[in-house]
């Protein structure tokens, strides 16, 4: 998130005036002030007269600043005024994004949208004052109420005034004084500015080499890193541009585009072709173009779907900037001649977006001449930039939150073209930087990858990285820090580490980093293409705030020497260097493919040995494997209703756990020499889970696998490292599993089918009413539990207490945001680490369960806490009478892409 926040915000408060703010609990007061004006009236926005929605008077993540957990907020405060008159309102404020609210004075709209300023961020640093009015107010009580069309900005709070300038721009910052002030930071990089030396050194360690490609464009406002599509592009204009390395000359490629945006770009292996991705104004998407690189052969490779006017028509929310249309971004060669991009045609809404305004965007792939499109993935958040590595596969970034802190896991990932033998590079077991984007392979170096560590807001710029993958990736040891000044330690903003940063912070010291960093401004970079280990290409911003327009250029980092100015331009900034050349086409890789398997939609998989990185865990433990998946929540499930929101959720799934929906497929065995063989789901997020012989979960995969149709992957055992891990059977002694045919996911005891929701009150609610609510619900509550059934305003009674009183272990993917995503060793969660396993045992006042019934209970407890096996129906209790109230679907409804419910009966 992001803004402009004044320099001159920080300076010692003014006497007199505003001791009385920092502990003012009034809900109206007004402060008599000898700036000479008649009226002066002084209003902390905590000081809530009324209020609609998740409303916090003072955030402990935001600086203490007013924050509205929920779309279409309310607040409103009360003043008295001795007289009547025209008054203005200023409004202290701070938003990453454009945030719109409607006014209301003495319940009258006035006119027009109020607070809809970027002000570069969220937090206490970024805010920024605006004067709206004069308005008529009336002697006497007054009401001043704003109501947010969407999300809404965070609020210091308000002065009303006679005058049209801010009285005093300190009001409250006794609130904020110890929040404020960004750090300068501590090492000066040096920079030479001598461009012709800087092309003449390109030259030496570039031979033939004439011209270097870039993107003209101002820089984005984005208010995440994944977020330059939806909330970035509000300055159009620019051109895919050549440097020419012996004059400095600069020749476009696309001259009749320049009125639009242009994102990223890829050079063909040949150097002969330039695909990109261009947007020409608000309201429609980025599509994929392509030109020759002597400007000759324009031409667009992918279009809007047939229905784009219908499914922004339906899927509309009424925001200001995205209107949900499709967009296809970050195009990249493969080596077969097809072009690979992300896209948001998969119709998917980030999980912990409760307005639901971002979207996913995941990698497909497309032939030279942009058709036959294929989707290669199916994750449940956002995949970004990908491109080709040495050995012919696609690294990407890749986010996902599977029992992980939400804003923390983006790593780099890799898979074949044809989406086959995905598999983790870096970054998984990393607190911080949480992003790794805009990854590169170091050429000739097959096992070396450089990337911008990035947080997870507002832009995607950060410090570059080289990461070396032949040591252990469960620690920061393979990252060496190239760019030392800047680092990323919380999941806002940029650090300055005094003697600069050395090493990713592991998960164990994620305490406390859900807020910002301690600097907005560079030096900051973007967009690395190395050159060798020692030399980069990057964009650089030396001392500008992020977001500055005009602010990076493109640089040359040559070894240890001050970063080289290459090009700039003055009214502009510049991006994505790359070297026009022709270059070595990577081999084309492709996975083994069953057709048989492919035509039925399934995957074969085969696990060698189960306890294999399993330690402590006794040979003979493990007798199945639980069968999950992740899903992702469809445009399909979007509400147009108030109520359902829940901690960042759009549609509520559990209470401060999981934010993203799992169902199960079902179990296999696992045979005793730890091994197992199976068929899985292809196209589906499936992750596993290590029973015991009660069905008991010792060990849990927090990451899932996009197996493709037809494709068999055999992997070592549980929770391997990923350079550890083959994608083809090994040359090892048959397994035992391998002496059978493939298992296909079966029932658990007491399940007609074991591919089914999990439903808390469906599933386990029942056991309570039949065992439990004589001494635990109703007026006799035994340990003061109730576990009746009684609806509450999301879940019910007993799910709320056992949530409340953490019987159950969970990871709160949203509490913390940043972290949560440490190794675990075996029996860390599920039943084994919970404290409800004890109370359903038989020596609990002879509680007598029957095997069906516990296994119900216990494979709840496992879901990560998880209430609604659906993101589809009505869940607020205010819609109890609803036909679409928290309606009980099938397996194939609950996670269907398309609504199970006709359009006009949700």
């Amino acid at each position: 998130m992001q803004a402009n926040p004044k320099s001159n915000f920080f300076a010692v408060d003014r006497a007199i005036r505003y001791v009385r703010i920092a502990l003012a609990c009034a809900v109206m007061f007004t402060v008599a002030v000898s700036s000479g004006l008649a009226v002066e009236v002084v209003v902390p926005a905590r000081n809530h007269a009324a209020k609609r929605g998740v409303v916090n008077p003072a955030h402990g993540v935001w600086d203490g600043l007013v924050v509205v957990d929920s779309a279409g907020g309310m607040q409103q405060w009360d003043l008295d005024l001795k007289e009547a008159g025209k008054l203005f309102l200023h409004f202290e404020y701070a938003s990453g994004a454009v945030r719109p609210v409607n006014l209301f004075i003495n319940d009258k709209q006035q006119e027009g949208q109020f607070l809809k300023r970027n002000t570069g961020g969220f937090f206490a640093r970024h805010l920024s004052w605006d004067t709206f009015g004069p308005f008529e107010f009336r002697q006497g009580k007054n009401a001043i109420r704003i109501e947010a069309i969407g999300d809404s900005p965070h609020l210091a709070g308000f002065v009303v005034s006679d005058g049209k300038k801010v009285p005093d721009k300190k009001a409250f910052a006794k609130l904020f004084s110890a929040k404020r002030e960004v750090v300068k930071p501590p090492v000066v990089v040096a920079v030479d500015e001598d461009t012709a030396a800087t092309r003449a050194r390109l030259r030496e360690l570039l031979p033939g080499v004439d011209g270097i490609l870039f993107v003209r464009r101002l820089t984005m406002q984005s208010s995440h890193y994944y977020t330059d599509f939806i909330d970035g592009c509000l300055d159009y204009g620019g051109n895919l541009c050549v440097l020419s390395l012996k004059d400095g000359a600069v020749r476009d490629l696309a001259p009749s585009l320049a009125h639009g945006l242009f994102g990223r770009c890829c050079l063909s292996f040949d150097g002969k072709r330039v695909a990109f991705d261009w947007k020409e104004k608000l309201g429609v998407g980025f599509r994929i173009w392509e030109v020759g690189i002597d400007g000759q052969g324009l031409r667009q490779l992918t279009f809007p779907p047939d229905d784009e006017a219908a499914r922004i028509k339906k899927y509309n929310l009424n925001y200001s900037v995205y209107r949900h249309h499709t967009d296809d971004l970050h195009p990249c060669y493969l080596p077969d001649g097809g072009l690979c991009f992300t896209s948001s045609r998969c119709e998917y809404g980030i999980l912990c977006d409760g307005p639901d305004k971002l979207t996913t965007t995941l990698l497909y792939r497309m032939d030279g001449d942009g058709k036959n499109l294929e989707l290669l993935s199916n994750n449940s958040v956002s995949e970004s930039a990908p491109s080709i590595t040495n050995d012919g596969r696609i690294l990407y970034t890749r986010w996902e939150y599977i029992d992980n802190g939400s804003v923390t896991n983006k790593a780099l990932w890799a898979m074949r073209p044809d989406g086959t033998g995905s598999e983790e590079v870096y970054g998984k077991n990393v607190a911080f930087p949480s992003v790794f984007y805009v990854g590169r392979a170091v050429p000739g170096c097959s096992e070396r990858f450089v990337a911008i560590g990035a947080p997870h807001m507002p832009l995607g710029v950060g410090t570059l990285m080289l990461i070396d993958t032949r040591l252990d990736r469960r620690t920061g040891m393979p990252v060496t820090y190239l760019t030392p000044e800047v680092d990323v330690q919380h999941q806002s903003g940029w650090d300055h580490v005094p003697g600069g940063a050395t090493k990713p912070l592991p998960p164990e010291e994620q305490g406390g980093r859900d807020g910002g960093g301690n600097t907005d401004r560079g030096p900051l970079y973007m967009d690395p293409y190395p050159l060798s280990l020692a030399q980069h290409l990057v964009a650089f911003n030396p001392t500008e705030r992020w977001n500055v327009k005009n602010a990076w250029g493109l640089y040359l980092i040559d070894g240890d020497g001050p970063r080289r100015l290459l090009h700039k331009e003055a009214g502009t900034s510049c991006w994505n260097p790359i070297p026009v050349r022709a270059s070595i086409t990577p081999p084309i890789v492709r996975g083994t493919i069953e057709q048989d398997l492919a035509k039925r939609g399934l995957a074969r998989l085969i696990v060698t040995d189960v306890y294999r990185g399993m330690d402590g865990v006794k040979r003979g433990t493990i007798k199945f494997l639980r069968v999950n998946e992740h899903v992702p929540r469809p445009w399909a499930a979007r509400r147009f209703w108030a109520g359902d929101e829940f901690d960042q959720q759009h549609s509520a799934v559990s209470c401060n756990a999981a934010l993203g929906l799992r169902i199960q497929h079902g179990i296999v065995p696992v045979e005793d020499d730890g091994s197992a063989h199976l068929l899985v789901q292809a196209d589906k997020n499936i992750f596993f889970q290590a029973l015991d012989k009660d069905y008991l979960e010792v060990q849990r995969e927090r990451t899932f696998v996009n197996y493709r149709p037809g494709e068999t992957r055999s992997c070592i055992g549980c929770h391997e490292q990923a350079q550890n891990a083959g994608n083809t059977v090994t040359s090892q002694p048959v397994v035992a599993a391998l002496r059978r045919e493939a298992s296909l996911p079966g029932p658990q005891p007491g399940e007609k089918s074991g591919a089914r929701p999990l439903s808390y009150a469906e599933d386990v609610q029942p056991v309570w009413d039949k065992h439990c609510v004589s001494c635990h619900g109703g007026e006799k509550t035994e340990g003061k539990l109730d576990l009746s059934g009684k609806l509450t305003q999301l879940f019910n009674r007993s799910y709320e207490e056992i949530m409340q009183r953490r019987l159950i272990p969970i990871i709160g993917e949203n509490h913390p945001k940043a972290g949560n995503n440490h190794y675990l060793p075996p029996y860390s969660l599920g039943t084994h680490a919970s404290k409800l396993h004890e109370f359903i045992k038989p020596e609990h006042y002879k509680v007598n369960l029957t095997p069906e019934e516990r296994i119900r209970v216990t494979t709840w407890i496992e879901s990560n806490g998880q209430y609604y096996g659906t993101y589809y129906g009505r869940k607020n209790l205010q819609y109890k009478d609803h036909p679409d109230f928290r309606p009980i679907l099938t397996f194939e409804q609950a996670h269907a892409n398309v609504s199970p419910i006709a359009e006009d009966k949700r």
